[in-house]
C-alpha cells in the first residue's frame, strides 16, 4: 500500500506541472472478456524500469495514462498487475489503444502476502487469513478465545460474531458446514492450536449453482484445521471439582479430516456456566424470514422478570449437563451427510425481588414482589441433513425434531400476599425443509422448495391458595387458579423457481403457495377447596380457529457485479385469513393483496471499501395471539384479551452503511444508518391497578418511528503489538401506548459508547481492557416519568506466564449506575487462575477462584417507557475450583 501511494504521489506530481502532453488508453480484460478492475497501470521507461506515469482501471477495465512532456512514446512500454493474473506489457506502438488480456496466475490460489511486521494478514480475493499463531497466546484455550482478539471482528456477549460491525452468516470448519448458525458450538470447544488459519469470506454464496449469478453480501468465517489434526482424534478434556460443592466436567471428542468432520462432546457444570448458551441459533430471525412463517409463541411465564446486565455465570444458579453429537460424513465428492443433535438438562434456580413504578398521569402504581424460582428444563433436539452441492446441482433436505419439557416452580410474595406457581410447558416440534436448484443445458437454473412444520406447546399454570379471591372467585376461598393454552400449528410453503443468468442481469421468478392452520384453546378454571373445578367466567374460555392461504409470485433481478452488486424482489401475495371462535360468535374473513418490494445495492467504491443500501417494505398481519376473545392469565399478574380486528401494519426500512478497510495497516472501519417506520391499525390498552394489568387490543391507527446510527473502529499497531477497537452508537424510539384510557406519547433515547485495547505485552504478559458507557433517556407524556440512567462497565484482565510451565491469570469487571433521586450502584467482580503443566503426566492443573470477593447482592435500575424497575438478585458468590485438564 505504500508503494502505491507513492505512485499515486508521483503521477499527481507529474499532472500538477502540467507539462503533459499526449494520453495513453486502453482497456483490461481477463481471457472470458470480462472487464478487470483496479488494476494497476504503470507507464515505464524500457531502459530504466522507472515509472512516469500511474494509474488504476475503473468499472469497464478502462485507464488512461498522462505522458510527460519531454518523454519519447517509443522509449516507454504500458505494465498492468493485478491480484490473480500474470503481470503483462507492452511497448507503446503509435496512438493506438493499448489493451491488455490478462491470464491467470499458475499460482492463482496461492495468497497474495502483505507484511509489514507481525501479524500477517493474507488476502486472496473475497478472503481474508488471520493466522492463528499471530493472535493466540499462551492461555488462550480455545478457537473462540483468539477470534475475539482478532483486528475487525467482535464477538458480542451471547457469542455473536460481527466482521467490521456485520453478523457473519455462518461459520465453516474446514469447508464444510457442520453446525449451521449454532457456532458457539465450534468457538467454545475446537482447541485454537489445531486451527491454523481463521478465514473472513466476504460475499459468500455457498451454493455453487448461484455464484456469480445472484447478489450476496454475506459474510461467513471458516476454520482451517492444521494438517497434523487432520489426521488424528482431537480432545480437550477437563475434570474441576471445588466449594462449596462444585464441579464442572467437559469431555469430547473431535475429527477434522476431509472426508469426516465431528464434534461430540459431554459437558456438566454447577459454576454457573450456562450451556444452553452454546445452542443459539443466530440467524434465526433469518431463517423464519425464508419459510415465513410465526411460529406460536409460549403464552404463559410466571412472571416478568429482568436478566441482571451481568455476566450469566455471575448471577447463574444450575446443575446444567449437555450431550452434543454433530457428525458430517462426505460420502463423495460434494454429497454430504449430516447429524446434529443434542439433549440438554438443568436446575436452574433464581431469587430476586423487584419493584416496579408505573407513571401514570394523575398515579403512580408500584409493584413490589419476591420471587424464589426454580426451573427443570429438558431438550431433546435432532436434525438430519443431506446436501449435494455440484456445480450444476444443490439439493439440501434437513428434518428437524425438536421435544422441549419444562416445569418452573415459583414461590411468590406480591405486594405483601404469598403466591405458590407452577408452569408447566411442554412443546413437540418437526418440520423438513426440502431445496432442489438445478441448472440447465440453456444456462437458465430451475428450482423447487417445500417445508412442512407442526407444532404443538401444551401450557399450565396453577396459582394458588387464594390468590385474589375477590377477582378470581367472588370474594370466597379456593385452592388453585388453573390456567391451560395449547396452539398446534400446522404450516407448509411450496414453490417453483426459474432463473435467466446473463452477463448482467440475473432474472428469477418464483411463484407458489403456503397455508398455515392453528388452534388456540384455552380456559381459567378454579380450582375450589372441595377439589371442584369451575371456570372462572364465562369470559376465560377461546377456542379460535385460524387459517392463513397464500399465493405468491415474486419477480426479482440480480446484479451479481464485482463493483457494482444489486438485487430487486417485487413480490405480490393474496392473502385469505380465516379465523373464528363459536364461544364468542366470532367469524371473520379477511383478503388481502399484498406488494413487498425490497432494492439492496453494494458498491465498491475501491478494492476494499464498499458502500451498503437497503429498503424494504413489508405489509405484515397479526397472529392469532392478537384475536383471542376470552381472557388469559398470562403470568400473575397480567390478565389479556382482544377486542379488535385483525392487526395490520406497514413496515418500512431503510439503511445504508459504509465499510472502510486497510489491510496492510490492518485498520477497519464502518458506520450504518437504519431507520424504521411501523404503521398499524391497532393498539395495545391497558388498565392497570395495585393488583393487575388488563391488557386488550382496540382498534386505533398509531405508528412506531426507530432511528438507528453506529459506527465502530479497529486497528492494530505493530508496535505496541495492540488491538484497539471503539464503537459509538444512537437509537431513538418514539411510540404511543393507551394507558388506564389515556394516549400516551413516550420517547426513548440510548448511546453508548465503548472502547478496548487487547495488547500483548511481551512474549510474558498480555493485558486486555474494555470499557461500555450506556446513557438512556426516557420521556412521556407523564411528568414525573422523565428519566436518565447513566452506566459503566469496564473489564480488564492481565495474563502471567513466566515459564512454559505455568501460567497467572487476573481479571476484573466493575459495574456503576447511576440515576438521579436513587443511591449510585456500584460493583466489583474479581476472578484469578494459575495453571500448571505437569510435563511427565501431560497434564494441566488449573485452580481458579471464580468472584473471590465474594459478592452475593447485586442491584440494578432498569427504564422502559414509563416504568422504572429497581431489581435486587442474589448471586452463587465465591466459587473455588481445581481442574485437571489433559489432550487426547
Amino acid at each position: 500500500m505504500l508503494k502505491y501511494i507513492g505512485l499515486l504521489a508521483i503521477a499527481l506530481l507529474f499532472s500538477a506541472r502540467g507539462l503533459a502532453q499526449d494520453n495513453i488508453h486502453g482497456t483490461v480484460k481477463d481471457s472470458t472478456g470480462k472487464p478487470v478492475w483496479f488494476a494497476t497501470v504503470s507507464l515505464k521507461k524500457k531502459a530504466t524500469n522507472a515509472i512516469v506515469s500511474y494509474s488504476i482501471t475503473d468499472g469497464n477495465g478502462a485507464y488512461t495514462l498522462v505522458v510527460p512532456a519531454g518523454e519519447i512514446p517509443d522509449s516507454l512500454l504500458v505494465e498492468v498487475r493485478s491480484i490473480g493474473y500474470k503481470t503483462a506489457a507492452q511497448a507503446i506502438t503509435g496512438k493506438a489503444p493499448v489493451d491488455f488480456v490478462l491470464h491467470i496466475s499458475v499460482n492463482q490460489l496461492q495468497s497474495v502476502v502483505i507484511k509489514s511486521s507481525r501479524p500477517v494478514l493474507r488476502i486472496n480475493g473475497d478472503t481474508l487469513n488471520y493466522n492463528v499463531s499471530d493472535f493466540a497466546s499462551a492461555q488462550d484455550r480455545t478457537i473462540g478465545d483468539v477470534i475475539k482478539k482478532l483486528p475487525g471482528i467482535t464477538v458480542a456477549t451471547d457469542g455473536t460474531i460481527l466482521y467490521n460491525n456485520k453478523p457473519i452468516s455462518n461459520l465453516y470448519i474446514g469447508g464444510d458446514n457442520l453446525l449451521d448458525d449454532k457456532y458457539n458450538i465450534a468457538a467454545n470447544t475446537i482447541p485454537q492450536g489445531v486451527v491454523e488459519k481463521v478465514q473472513v469470506i466476504q460475499n459468500d454464496q455457498p451454493v455453487k449453482v448461484l455464484q456469480n449469478k445472484v447478489m450476496s453480501d454475506d459474510v461467513a468465517l471458516n476454520l482451517t484445521i492444521k494438517k497434523g489434526a487432520k489426521l488424528q482424534l482431537v480432545g480437550q478434556e477437563s475434570l474441576g471439582a471445588g466449594l462449596p460443592g462444585n464441579y464442572d466436567e467437559d469431555l469430547n471428542a473431535m475429527m477434522f479430516k476431509d472426508n469426516y468432520k465431528a464434534i461430540n462432546y459431554l459437558k456438566g457444570n454447577n459454576t454457573g456456566d450456562d450451556l444452553q448458551q452454546e445452542l443459539v441459533a443466530h440467524n434465526f430471525t433469518d431463517y423464519s424470514q425464508r419459510i415465513d412463517n410465526d411460529v406460536p409463541a409460549t403464552v404463559l411465564s410466571l412472571g416478568s422478570v429482568n436478566d441482571p446486565a451481568l455476566s450469566r455465570d455471575r448471577y447463574l444458579f444450575n446443575q446444567s449437563g449437555l450431550l452434543n453429537l454433530n457428525n458430517l460424513v462426505n460420502l463423495k465428492k460434494n454429497v454430504q451427510l449430516k447429524i446434529n443433535a443434542w439433549y440438554f438438562h438443568d436446575t436452574q434456580r433464581q431469587d430476586y425481588s423487584q419493584l416496579n413504578t408505573i407513571f401514570l398521569p394523575g398515579d403512580t402504581v408500584r409493584y413490589n414482589e419476591t420471587q424464589h424460582n426454580r426451573t427443570v428444563p429438558n431438550i431433546l433436539h435432532t436434525q438430519f441433513t443431506l446436501n449435494v452441492n455440484q456445480d450444476k446441482y444443490y439439493l439440501n433436505d434437513a428434518l428437524l425434531m425438536d421435544d422441549n419439557r419444562s416445569t418452573s416452580y415459583s414461590n411468590l410474595n406480591a405486594n405483601g400476599a404469598v403466591v405458590n406457581q407452577v408452569f408447566r410447558d411442554n412443546s413437540l416440534n418437526f418440520s423438513n425443509e426440502f431445496n432442489l436448484i438445478k441448472s440447465l443445458k440453456s444456462n437458465n437454473i430451475i428450482q423447487a422448495y417445500s417445508y412442512l412444520s407442526h407444532s404443538a406447546e401444551p401450557e399450565n399454570r396453577t396459582i394458588g391458595p387464594n390468590y385474589s379471591d375477590t377477582l378470581f372467585n367472588k370474594s370466597t376461598a379456593y385452592n388453585q387458579l388453573l390456567q391451560n393454552v395449547n396452539v398446534p400449528a400446522w404450516y407448509t410453503n411450496n414453490y417453483l423457481s426459474f432463473k435467466i443468468p446473463a452477463n448482467l442481469i440475473t432474472q428469477s421468478y418464483r411463484s407458489g403457495f403456503s397455508v398455515q392452520s392453528q388452534t388456540l384453546t384455552s380456559n381459567l378454571d378454579v380450582l375450589q377447596n372441595n377439589n371442584s373445578i369451575s371456570p372462572e367466567s364465562d369470559s376465560s374460555m377461546n377456542h379460535l380457529n385460524w387459517t392463513r392461504k397464500k399465493l405468491y409470485a415474486e419477480a426479482a433481478y440480480d446484479l451479481p457485479g464485482t463493483i457494482l452488486k444489486a438485487n430487486l424482489t417485487l413480490p405480490v401475495s393474496l392473502q385469505q385469513i380465516n379465523y373464528s371462535d363459536s364461544l364468542y360468535a366470532l367469524n371473520k374473513h379477511l383478503t388481502r393483496l399484498y406488494f413487498n418490494p425490497q432494492l439492496r445495492i453494494k458498491y465498491q467504491t475501491s478494492v476494499e471499501n464498499y458502500l451498503t443500501l437497503l429498503y424494504n417494505y413489508r405489509n405484515q398481519t397479526g397472529t392469532i395471539e392478537d384475536l383471542y376473545r376470552g381472557y388469559i392469565l398470562t403470568d400473575y399478574r397480567t390478565l389479556q384479551a382482544n377486542n379488535a380486528s385483525l392487526t395490520e401494519s406497514a413496515n418500512q426500512t431503510a439503511a445504508a452503511g459504509f465499510n472502510y478497510r486497510k489491510a496492510l495497516t490492518l485498520f477497519f472501519a464502518s458506520i450504518n444508518v437504519l431507520y424504521n417506520h411501523i404503521a398499524s391499525n391497532n393498539i395495545a390498552s391497558e388498565v392497570i391497578t395495585n393488583s393487575l394489568q388488563q391488557r386488550v387490543m382496540l382498534p386505533y391507527p398509531n405508528s412506531t418511528n426507530s432511528w438507528t446510527v453506529n459506527g465502530t473502529v479497529s486497528k492494530y499497531s505493530f508496535a505496541l503489538k495492540t488491538t484497539f477497537s471503539g464503537g459509538l452508537s444512537w437509537q431513538n424510539n418514539s411510540s404511543v401506548q393507551i394507558q388506564n384510557n389515556a394516549l400516551l406519547p413516550f420517547n426513548t433515547t440510548t448511546e453508548a459508547a465503548n472502547i478496548s485495547a487487547n495488547t500483548k505485552m511481551s512474549d510474558q504478559v498480555n493485558f486486555s481492557y474494555k470499557a461500555t458507557l450506556t446513557q438512556t433517556d426516557s420521556h412521556s407524556a407523564v411528568e414525573a416519568s422523565a428519566f436518565h440512567i447513566d452506566q459503566l462497565l469496564q473489564q480488564a484482565e492481565v495474563n502471567y506466564i513466566p515459564t512454559d510451565d505455568v501460567q497467572f491469570k487476573l481479571s476484573g469487571e466493575h459495574y456503576f449506575t447511576s440515576q438521579q433521586g436513587n443511591p449510585d450502584l456500584k460493583y466489583f467482580f474479581a476472578d484469578a487462575s494459575a495453571k500448571f503443566h505437569i510435563k511427565k503426566w501431560k497434564t494441566d492443573l488449573e485452580l481458579d477462584a471464580n468472584n473471590f470477593l465474594n459478592v452475593k447482592t447485586y442491584n440494578a435500575l432498569y427504564l422502559s417507557a414509563n416504568t422504572l424497575t429497581a431489581s435486587s438478585y442474589t448471586l452463587p458468590g465465591r466459587i473455588i475450583l481445581l481442574k485437571v485438564l489433559f489432550n487426547l
